[in-house]
């Protein structure tokens, strides 16, 4: 089984030193492949190496990435903003002069915004290329699990559209075994149709006979159809089982499987080659859902 699905969805955390993060990806289906990235802040220089690792394993189909990134506080220095502090007591001085209250406390004015300050400390070169090193090995943990992800959904996508595949032939063997489509049966309808133009006294002439004889049994032949829907039968068994991308192909198939079945119907004139050939058109309509899928 090689087909994949366009579907998946993965995490992975990880944590060194002050920092731990989380890389989540969540894959959708979608035409061709489309990448799109959410990353924190002072992190843009990911972008590129992870666009190309997401590219080389992902073929088709909508892609989110999204990175957060958060810092252990720690051995964090607070100081005092001189010169925050300086403006709050000239403030409390010129308000003095209008407002008769009693002097502010001290932790009421530390507690004002702008006064204290937490300090982190620096990142250290070292510090900030064994995290970029560490976010990049879980980015490729976490794109290995969205494809392992792709491959599960791919599983339920191949059982689903095999039994789709079983269906088709089934009903096609339906309509190719048809009495109505013996020899005989296409002779007696043929001349039964011959007759009426005979008797409707339009004045045909031998040669225009002959040409609407020639298209009444093209319209009762249905081997053409049913030879290629045998042929589209094997072409859709070994695109399952073809490794690489068969979204696109799978695609086209069904159209072509839908073509033959429409033909069918419109040409029928037995009950159980019409019935067969709407349960054709069901399930190519369902097997067509399940393969917009495909990765």
């Amino acid at each position: 089984m090689a087909v994949k699905s366009m579907t998946g969805f993965a995490r992975d955390d990880g944590a060194i030193g002050r920092y731990n993060w989380y890389w989540e990806i969540r894959t959708v289906n979608g035409r061709g492949r489309d990448i799109r990235m959410r990353l924190p802040s002072g992190y843009d220089k990911l972008e590129a190496e992870a666009r190309t690792l997401v590219a080389k394993n992902i073929i088709r189909g909508n892609c989110n990435l999204t990175l957060k990134v958060d810092r252990i506080t720690g051995n964090q220095e607070i100081r005092i903003n001189e010169n925050g502090l300086k403006q709050v007591a000239r403030a409390i001085r010129k308000a003095e002069m209008f407002v008769d209250a009693s002097e502010p406390s001290m932790d009421g004015i530390l507690a004002l915004r702008g006064v204290l300050e937490v300090i982190e400390p620096e990142h250290s070169p070292l510090e900030l290329e064994e995290l970029e090193k560490a976010l990049l090995a879980s980015l490729i943990t976490v794109i290995g699990k969205v494809v392992q992800a792709r491959t599960d959904e791919g599983q339920h996508l191949f059982e689903a559209i095999s039994s789709h595949i079983d269906q088709i032939e089934e009903n096609l063997a339906v309509i190719e075994n048809s009495k109505a489509r013996s020899v005989e049966a296409i002779q007696a309808r043929l001349n039964e149709q011959v007759q009426k133009l005979l008797d409707s006294d339009t004045g045909l002439s031998q040669e225009r006979l002959h040409q609407e004889a020639v298209l009444l049994a093209s319209k009762a032949d249905l081997e053409e159809e049913v030879v290629r829907l045998k042929a589209h039968i094997v072409s859709a068994r070994e695109l399952l089982v073809i490794e690489g991308s068969v979204g696109r192909k799978f695609d086209f198939l069904t159209q072509e499987f839908n073509r033959e079945a429409n033909t069918i119907c419109s040409k029928s004139t037995a009950i159980d080659v019409t019935n067969a050939g709407l349960e054709l058109k069901t399930v190519i309509d369902q097997m067509k859902e399940q393969a917009q899928n495909i990765e």
